[in-house]
């Protein structure tokens, strides 16, 4: 089974060894980052550092002056933790190494956009904005993601790319001393706190008939018995539950749209600039009305549009599934497994679980991530792949 791990470029360049140690687990291809969010990584195996710090999201490539110039929203270049092309630098190692680079491409969460340009984000039905997770129904967002999937996903030598946070992004965002989870919301609650109420969205809920004012009242008052302690429980029937059937039905018609035409609309961009053969997945989660990293989607539609998807298996082959239901041939299902055991990931159970992903329809495998990996991670992670093959 196919199997590819993630890399940052930090990981790599300035360790003359890292590429390959990271050829030599067993894995056909490395995911690196072109584009990536604000974060603090540990590099266990990196002989010049072990603590790297991204201060904000940034293009980890120098980008086109011509694509961005004169528009108000653009790519940050990325500080002293990915200067140049640290992208180009890590990927040629990589290669050189006997390795299939793909490219790894942050989108709908940027903490710097929100913070400079506020008017952006994600404004829920309290008022409350949130930075990180820019409003995907923005048309000057849209055009803004759409070229920013392009320029950092079609990079050169890149074989394909995998597509991160192309969707909805809502409440759920781990930042720095993070006090949110004094209140379980489930699923439920984190669908009603992540509805955004900025002027688009407001147009788009005016359009299905429905006042914006009166619709945020409501999500406000379903939401009392959770600020009581009252958990949701169940999936998409507990959010028509707190809100109602009609509202709660409306506001993911609304919002299954927008993600929807934009998911088509980058894939064919991306696609359109991309050399034959380039293969195009996203993160997904198959809830189209869940939020964050793996963006929730339709599978049927998502597989008709994009090469395939990478799943979250972290809690079980489960959300494959629906995924499988709807694979034709040449669909990738790749299955994602953390295996940093520091981290909550599992590598010493990766035979299993990959054995297990397989059974369920998933084709590749996806291992986050070698970079942030101990030694022990990393000779489990080999052992693993070496018994699958």
């Amino acid at each position: 089974m196919r199997a590819s791990t993630f890399v940052y470029p930090w990981d790599v360049n300035g360790d003359p060894e890292a590429a390959a140690r990271i050829a030599g687990l067993g894995v056909r291809q490395a995911t690196l980052a072109s584009a990536y969010h604000s974060t603090r990584a540990l590099t266990p195996g990196h002989p010049r550092h072990r603590i790297v710090t991204a201060s904000h999201a940034a293009v980890l490539y120098p980008a086109d002056p011509a694509r961005w110039r004169g528009r108000r929203l653009r790519p940050y270049a990325a500080g002293d933790w990915a200067p140049g092309d640290a992208y180009g630098e890590a990927a040629e190692a990589l290669t050189a190494a006997g390795l299939d680079v793909h490219t790894w491409v942050v989108l709908a969460h940027n903490s710097r956009l929100g913070e400079e340009f506020p008017d952006t984000s994600v404004v829920n039905a309290y008022g409350d904005r949130y930075p990180w997770a820019p409003c995907i129904a923005q048309p000057e967002t849209r055009a803004y993601l759409t070229d920013l999937a392009v320029e950092a996903a079609v990079r050169p030598g890149a074989g394909g790319t995998e597509l991160e946070s192309l969707g909805w992004y809502g409440l759920p965002h781990l930042h720095a001393h993070d006090k949110t989870s004094g209140v379980a919301l489930g699923d439920a609650g984190t669908y009603l706190m992540s509805l955004c109420f900025c002027p688009s969205c407001r147009e788009g809920y005016a359009q299905l008939g429905l006042d914006a004012d009166e619709l945020a009242s409501a999500v406000r008052r379903a939401l009392e018995p959770v600020w009581r302690g009252a958990t949701p429980a169940g999936d998409w029937e507990a959010v028509e539950k707190l809100l109602g059937g009609e509202l709660a039905t409306a506001t993911r018609a609304w919002r299954d749209s927008v993600a929807r035409s934009l998911q088509t609309d980058v894939v064919a961009a991306v696609r359109a600039a991309a050399p034959d053969g380039f293969r195009i997945l996203l993160h997904a989660d198959p809830d189209s009305y869940h939020v964050g990293a793996n963006a929730g989607v339709d599978p049927e539609h998502i597989l008709t549009a994009a090469d395939g998807v990478v799943v979250p298996c972290a809690g079980g082959p489960g959300l494959l599934t629906p995924f499988a239901a709807h694979a034709t041939e040449g669909n990738v299902l790749a299955a994602n497994f953390p295996v940093v055991a520091g981290m909550g990931g599992s590598p010493a159970t990766l035979f299993d679980d990959a054995t297990q992903a397989a059974a369920s329809g998933a084709t590749e495998l996806r291992l986050y991530h070698a970079g942030l990996a101990s030694e022990e991670d990393l000779t489990l992670m080999a052992d693993a792949l070496t018994r699958l093959d």
